[in-house]
């Protein structure tokens, strides 16, 4: 009896302690039972055999948002996805319509995309505005002319294995949009028609922009939709291009308002920001940028004699000048820190100066060299203060090091001593005693 008790606790306690190490167990190695569920369907059991594009494999369609929302093949294809026969599921009295045509997709797609009573119930923050911004894009307009080479929603989002945009493997995701959009706008000879450059997504792998993205996953940095729109997508025109830059680069724009170059660039019919900056290979900008050397962009527009190829040199010889005080003050502050001196408050006023020179760099837009002055004058008495902070810390280093070597001599003179006044008196002990 004591025995037979014995090993019914010994069950129970081995019972628990696997219940305990399954909630501990990553989800994706719980049972089949835990995991969401996607309802079967007679379409993929058929269609999982099928080469592509027919064939829509079950794992494929599992991932699909749609299916784990619930909907099925019948949502978007009519028929009855859990009729078991072939008949049954694409019969035309159950609504079966087959593949849409691509002129038919965007309002297909729209039908519960654009009823935001239906969308609540799935995703209350979901936009239901897609079809009618699609029809502002230059891809809506076309494809209502007849073009049907133009994207539709499949092209982006893609078919049967549509995935939730904060999804990174969703073609949609911020990370994979500069990609998605290259499949058309990078091949040259899908887009021989439009008349229009195919070197946007080299370009854009080359920037700035590109690097924050995707190399540092900095997802509020640009990608196409960003200032192209998505659904309404369509190229900025020339006199909407600061508007799109300033949604980030606000201080900029509002220097640039201010400036000569707004008027000028206004009359000459060019756009802001990218003139200078480019559009889609917008590199990091250097102080070579400014001035009026080989590498400026200023002598595009300006020659030597008139005030702005003045103002240009002007300003990047202040930029240039602040610049090499502050490296020459961090130079002596890393001297001296390797050498153990303490130069901490020092280091927090070089960072005020290194401050005053990424305002000198913003305040450039405004192509004043006053104002840019301002900025660098500040950084220059900052910087100025900090090498004098670490030729002081150096000069400190060198007195306490003078200290410890005659303070050393002095041991070594006192101990060589004491050892001949021993020696003396040894001797002196050793002929007494003879």
């Amino acid at each position: 009896m004591a025995g037979a008790l014995k090993m019914k606790l010994t069950r129970q306690l081995l019972s628990l302690t696997v219940a305990a190490g399954c909630l501990l167990l990553p989800a994706t190695l719980w049972s089949a039972e835990a995991r969401p569920q996607v309802a079967k369907s007679s379409c993929v059991e058929c269609h999982s055999a099928f080469p592509p594009p027919t064939g829509v494999s079950e794992a494929q369609w599992a991932a699909d948002i749609h299916a784990q929302k619930g909907l099925s093949c019948a949502s978007c294809h009519g028929g009855d996805a859990k009729d078991p026969s072939p008949e049954g599921a694409m019969s035309k009295k159950a609504g079966f319509r087959g593949k849409p045509k691509r002129t038919e997709i965007p309002a297909l797609c729209a039908k519960c995309h654009a009823d935001g009573a239906y969308m609540r119930q799935y995703n209350p923050s979901l936009r239901t505005d897609q079809l009618a911004q699609y029809r502002t894009s230059v891809h809506g307009k076309r494809l209502a002319q007849g073009d049907t080479k133009v994207a539709v929603c499949i092209d982006c989002h893609s078919v049967h294995g549509i995935r939730s945009a904060k999804d990174t493997r969703s073609t949609v995701n911020p990370l994979n949009v500069a990609s998605t959009c290259s499949r058309c706008h990078s091949d040259a000879n899908y887009m021989k028609d439009y008349k229009i450059k195919t070197d946007q997504f080299a370009g854009y792998s080359a920037s700035v922009h590109h690097e924050a993205m995707v190399v540092r996953g900095d997802l509020s940095a640009p990608t196409c939709t960003t200032c192209h729109g998505n659904h309404g997508a369509a190229p900025p025109g020339v006199a909407s291009v600061e508007n799109v830059c300033s949604t980030c680069h606000v201080f900029q724009a509002q220097l640039f308002d201010t400036s000569p170059h707004k008027a000028a660039f206004a009359a000459m019919g060019a756009a802001s920001c990218i003139t200078c900056h480019s559009n889609h290979r917008i590199v990091h900008p250097t102080d070579k940028f400014v001035g009026t050397g080989n590498e400026a962009i200023c002598t595009n527009c300006h020659a030597a004699g008139d005030p702005g190829f003045a103002a240009a040199g002007r300003i990047h010889d202040d930029l240039v000048k602040l610049d090499e005080a502050l490296k020459r003050s961090a130079e002596v502050l890393d001297k001296a820190e390797r050498s153990g001196m303490e130069v901490s408050q020092a280091r927090l006023e070089e960072a005020q100066g290194r401050d005053s020179l990424t305002k000198a760099r913003v305040t450039l837009h405004s192509f004043q060299p006053d104002k840019v002055e301002q900025d660098t004058q500040a950084g220059m008495k900052i910087a100025a203060k900090t090498y004098q902070a670490g030729l002081q810390a150096l000069a400190e280093r060198d007195y306490r090091r003078k200290g410890l070597g005659l303070t050393l001599i002095t041991i070594l003179v006192v101990l060589a001593g004491l050892r001949l006044y021993i020696r003396q008196t040894e001797s002196k002990n050793q002929s007494g005693g003879s």
